[in-house]
Protein backbone atom coordinates (compact mmCIF):
# COMPACT_ATOMS: atom_id res chain seq x y z
CA UNK A 1 0.00 0.00 0.00
CA UNK A 2 1.48 3.33 -1.06
CA UNK A 3 2.22 5.57 1.93
CA UNK A 4 4.95 8.22 1.74
CA UNK A 5 5.79 10.95 4.29
CA UNK A 6 8.18 13.69 3.26
CA UNK A 7 8.56 17.04 5.00
CA UNK A 8 5.21 18.80 5.33
CA UNK A 9 3.39 16.38 3.04
CA UNK A 10 2.30 12.80 2.74
CA UNK A 11 1.07 10.78 -0.23
CA UNK A 12 -1.24 7.79 -0.04
CA UNK A 13 -3.98 6.04 -1.96
CA UNK A 14 -7.59 7.07 -1.45
CA UNK A 15 -9.30 4.23 0.38
CA UNK A 16 -12.85 5.38 1.16
CA UNK A 17 -15.70 6.83 -0.83
CA UNK A 18 -15.33 10.10 1.07
CA UNK A 19 -11.65 10.33 0.12
CA UNK A 20 -12.45 9.66 -3.51
CA UNK A 21 -15.09 12.37 -3.41
CA UNK A 22 -12.50 14.78 -2.00
CA UNK A 23 -10.21 13.90 -4.92
CA UNK A 24 -13.00 14.56 -7.41
CA UNK A 25 -13.81 17.88 -5.74
CA UNK A 26 -10.19 19.05 -6.03
CA UNK A 27 -10.11 17.99 -9.68
CA UNK A 28 -13.33 19.92 -10.29
CA UNK A 29 -11.75 23.01 -8.74
CA UNK A 30 -8.59 22.67 -10.84
CA UNK A 31 -10.01 21.60 -14.18
CA UNK A 32 -13.49 23.11 -14.14
CA UNK A 33 -13.11 26.00 -11.68
CA UNK A 34 -15.49 24.23 -9.32
CA UNK A 35 -18.50 24.77 -11.58
CA UNK A 36 -19.04 21.14 -12.56
CA UNK A 37 -18.06 17.69 -11.40
CA UNK A 38 -14.98 16.08 -12.86
CA UNK A 39 -15.70 12.38 -13.09
CA UNK A 40 -15.52 9.85 -15.88
CA UNK A 41 -15.68 6.13 -16.46
CA UNK A 42 -11.97 5.64 -15.78
CA UNK A 43 -12.25 6.71 -12.15
CA UNK A 44 -13.75 3.38 -11.10
CA UNK A 45 -10.79 1.38 -12.45
CA UNK A 46 -7.96 3.70 -11.35
CA UNK A 47 -5.99 4.11 -8.14
CA UNK A 48 -6.29 7.67 -6.80
CA UNK A 49 -3.25 9.17 -5.10
CA UNK A 50 -3.77 11.91 -2.50
CA UNK A 51 -1.06 14.39 -1.50
CA UNK A 52 -1.98 15.92 1.86
CA UNK A 53 -0.56 18.34 4.38
CA UNK A 54 0.73 16.08 7.14
CA UNK A 55 -0.50 18.15 10.08
CA UNK A 56 -3.89 19.32 8.84
CA UNK A 57 -4.79 16.48 6.48
CA UNK A 58 -5.71 19.08 3.85
CA UNK A 59 -5.75 17.65 0.32
CA UNK A 60 -3.30 19.67 -1.78
CA UNK A 61 -2.76 17.50 -4.84
CA UNK A 62 -3.91 14.37 -6.59
CA UNK A 63 -3.47 12.13 -9.62
CA UNK A 64 -4.82 8.79 -10.74
CA UNK A 65 -3.05 5.66 -11.95
CA UNK A 66 -4.22 3.05 -14.44
CA UNK A 67 -1.95 -0.04 -14.54
CA UNK A 68 -1.65 -2.00 -17.80
CA UNK A 69 0.05 -5.38 -18.16
CA UNK A 70 1.75 -4.39 -21.42
CA UNK A 71 1.29 -2.34 -24.56
CA UNK A 72 -1.34 -4.72 -25.90
CA UNK A 73 -3.74 -3.09 -23.38
CA UNK A 74 -2.96 0.49 -24.45
CA UNK A 75 -6.37 0.80 -26.10
CA UNK A 76 -7.98 0.66 -22.63
CA UNK A 77 -6.29 3.89 -21.54
CA UNK A 78 -7.74 7.38 -21.25
CA UNK A 79 -5.12 8.66 -23.69
CA UNK A 80 -6.26 6.25 -26.39
CA UNK A 81 -9.45 8.31 -26.76
CA UNK A 82 -7.36 11.15 -28.18
CA UNK A 83 -4.29 9.55 -29.77
CA UNK A 84 -3.81 6.67 -32.18
CA UNK A 85 -1.45 4.51 -30.10
CA UNK A 86 -1.11 1.30 -32.09
CA UNK A 87 2.70 1.68 -32.22
CA UNK A 88 2.82 1.30 -28.44
CA UNK A 89 1.04 -2.05 -28.59
CA UNK A 90 4.48 -3.53 -29.23
CA UNK A 91 5.79 -2.40 -25.84
CA UNK A 92 6.26 -5.64 -23.92
CA UNK A 93 6.59 -4.47 -20.31
CA UNK A 94 4.19 -3.27 -17.61
CA UNK A 95 2.91 0.27 -18.16
CA UNK A 96 1.01 2.79 -16.10
CA UNK A 97 -1.03 5.79 -17.17
CA UNK A 98 -0.81 8.85 -14.94
CA UNK A 99 -3.76 11.18 -15.32
CA UNK A 100 -5.71 14.10 -13.89
CA UNK A 101 -2.63 15.42 -12.08
CA UNK A 102 -3.42 18.66 -10.28
CA UNK A 103 -2.32 20.83 -7.36
CA UNK A 104 -4.65 23.13 -5.44
CA UNK A 105 -4.69 26.44 -7.38
CA UNK A 106 -4.01 28.49 -4.24
CA UNK A 107 -0.72 26.70 -3.59
CA UNK A 108 2.67 27.10 -5.24
CA UNK A 109 4.97 24.89 -3.18
CA UNK A 110 7.35 22.83 -5.37
CA UNK A 111 7.55 20.23 -2.59
CA UNK A 112 4.01 19.12 -3.49
CA UNK A 113 5.15 18.13 -6.98
CA UNK A 114 8.30 16.58 -5.50
CA UNK A 115 6.31 14.39 -3.10
CA UNK A 116 3.92 13.41 -5.89
CA UNK A 117 6.84 12.20 -8.00
CA UNK A 118 8.32 10.46 -4.98
CA UNK A 119 5.07 8.56 -4.57
CA UNK A 120 5.06 7.70 -8.26
CA UNK A 121 8.67 6.51 -8.03
CA UNK A 122 7.85 4.23 -5.11
CA UNK A 123 4.85 2.82 -6.98
CA UNK A 124 6.94 2.20 -10.11
CA UNK A 125 9.70 0.46 -8.14
CA UNK A 126 7.28 -1.70 -6.18
CA UNK A 127 5.28 -2.84 -9.21
CA UNK A 128 8.02 -3.15 -11.85
CA UNK A 129 6.50 -0.62 -14.24
CA UNK A 130 8.65 -0.06 -17.35
CA UNK A 131 6.79 2.82 -19.01
CA UNK A 132 4.89 5.77 -17.59
CA UNK A 133 2.59 7.74 -19.89
CA UNK A 134 -0.29 10.18 -19.96
CA UNK A 135 -1.56 13.49 -21.31
CA UNK A 136 0.32 16.62 -20.20
CA UNK A 137 -1.90 19.70 -20.33
CA UNK A 138 -1.31 23.35 -21.12
CA UNK A 139 -3.92 25.71 -19.65
CA UNK A 140 -6.22 27.16 -22.30
CA UNK A 141 -6.86 26.14 -25.89
CA UNK A 142 -4.87 28.80 -27.76
CA UNK A 143 -1.66 27.31 -29.17
CA UNK A 144 -0.33 30.80 -29.89
CA UNK A 145 0.25 31.26 -26.16
CA UNK A 146 2.83 28.47 -26.13
CA UNK A 147 4.68 28.69 -29.44
CA UNK A 148 8.15 28.67 -27.89
CA UNK A 149 7.26 25.69 -25.70
CA UNK A 150 5.97 23.75 -28.70
CA UNK A 151 9.02 24.74 -30.74
CA UNK A 152 11.25 23.35 -27.97
CA UNK A 153 9.26 20.12 -27.86
CA UNK A 154 9.72 19.76 -31.61
CA UNK A 155 13.44 20.48 -31.46
CA UNK A 156 14.40 18.24 -28.53
CA UNK A 157 11.65 16.03 -27.19
CA UNK A 158 9.66 14.24 -29.90
CA UNK A 159 8.84 10.57 -29.38
CA UNK A 160 11.05 7.94 -31.01
CA UNK A 161 9.55 6.92 -34.35
CA UNK A 162 8.86 3.40 -33.10
CA UNK A 163 6.49 4.75 -30.41
CA UNK A 164 5.19 7.91 -32.10
CA UNK A 165 1.44 8.49 -31.47
CA UNK A 166 -0.59 9.36 -34.55
CA UNK A 167 -3.48 11.79 -34.93
CA UNK A 168 -6.91 10.61 -33.80
CA UNK A 169 -8.68 13.61 -32.26
CA UNK A 170 -10.63 15.90 -34.62
CA UNK A 171 -9.03 19.12 -33.40
CA UNK A 172 -5.25 19.15 -33.11
CA UNK A 173 -2.28 21.52 -33.46
CA UNK A 174 0.44 19.81 -35.52
CA UNK A 175 3.35 21.77 -34.07
CA UNK A 176 6.08 19.47 -35.39
CA UNK A 177 4.82 19.99 -38.93
CA UNK A 178 3.89 23.68 -38.73
CA UNK A 179 6.56 25.36 -36.62
CA UNK A 180 9.82 26.58 -38.16
CA UNK A 181 10.97 28.92 -35.39
CA UNK A 182 13.89 28.50 -33.03
CA UNK A 183 12.57 28.45 -29.46
CA UNK A 184 13.36 31.15 -26.96
CA UNK A 185 14.42 28.88 -24.09
CA UNK A 186 13.31 31.19 -21.30
CA UNK A 187 9.84 31.69 -22.76
CA UNK A 188 9.61 28.00 -23.61
CA UNK A 189 10.31 26.86 -20.07
CA UNK A 190 8.07 29.55 -18.58
CA UNK A 191 5.18 28.26 -20.68
CA UNK A 192 5.87 24.58 -20.05
CA UNK A 193 3.55 22.96 -17.46
CA UNK A 194 5.44 21.80 -14.34
CA UNK A 195 4.37 18.18 -14.82
CA UNK A 196 5.67 18.16 -18.39
CA UNK A 197 8.93 19.85 -17.36
CA UNK A 198 9.51 17.02 -14.91
CA UNK A 199 8.80 14.36 -17.54
CA UNK A 200 11.32 16.02 -19.88
CA UNK A 201 14.01 16.27 -17.21
CA UNK A 202 13.73 12.51 -16.78
CA UNK A 203 14.07 11.81 -20.50
CA UNK A 204 10.40 11.80 -21.43
CA UNK A 205 9.10 12.45 -24.93
CA UNK A 206 5.91 13.78 -26.51
CA UNK A 207 3.62 13.37 -29.49
CA UNK A 208 4.23 15.53 -32.55
CA UNK A 209 0.87 17.26 -32.12
CA UNK A 210 -1.26 18.70 -29.34
CA UNK A 211 -4.94 17.89 -28.85
CA UNK A 212 -7.35 20.77 -28.30
CA UNK A 213 -9.61 19.63 -25.44
CA UNK A 214 -12.43 22.16 -25.18
CA UNK A 215 -14.21 20.12 -22.51
CA UNK A 216 -11.39 20.72 -20.01
CA UNK A 217 -10.19 23.95 -21.63
CA UNK A 218 -6.69 22.64 -22.30
CA UNK A 219 -4.18 21.70 -24.94
CA UNK A 220 -2.44 18.42 -24.21
CA UNK A 221 0.36 16.34 -25.62
CA UNK A 222 0.82 12.60 -25.20
CA UNK A 223 3.82 12.08 -22.94
CA UNK A 224 5.83 8.89 -22.48
CA UNK A 225 8.73 7.94 -20.26
CA UNK A 226 10.63 4.67 -20.44
CA UNK A 227 11.85 4.01 -16.91
CA UNK A 228 15.18 2.56 -18.04
CA UNK A 229 15.90 5.81 -19.92
CA UNK A 230 15.83 7.99 -16.78
CA UNK A 231 19.34 9.35 -16.14
CA UNK A 232 21.01 7.64 -13.13
CA UNK A 233 21.45 10.93 -11.23
CA UNK A 234 17.75 11.73 -11.66
CA UNK A 235 16.82 8.23 -10.47
CA UNK A 236 18.86 8.72 -7.32
CA UNK A 237 17.11 12.01 -6.59
CA UNK A 238 13.66 10.50 -7.10
CA UNK A 239 14.45 7.45 -4.99
CA UNK A 240 15.78 9.74 -2.27
CA UNK A 241 12.36 11.38 -2.11
CA UNK A 242 10.59 8.04 -2.42
CA UNK A 243 12.50 6.70 0.57
CA UNK A 244 10.53 9.18 2.69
Amino acid sequence: MLNLHRGCYQARLAETEAETEAVLALRSLCFREGSAGDKDGFDAICHHVMVEETRSGRLVGTFRLLPLKAGEEIGQSYSAQYYELSALRAFDGPMIEMGRFCIHPDLNDPDILRVAWGAMTRYVDETGVEMLFGCSSFKGTEAEDYMDAFALLKERHLAPKRWLPRVKAPNVFRFARLLRRKPDLKRAMTGMPPLLRTYLLMGGWVSDHAVVDRDLGTLHVFTGLEIRAIPPARKRLLRGVAAG
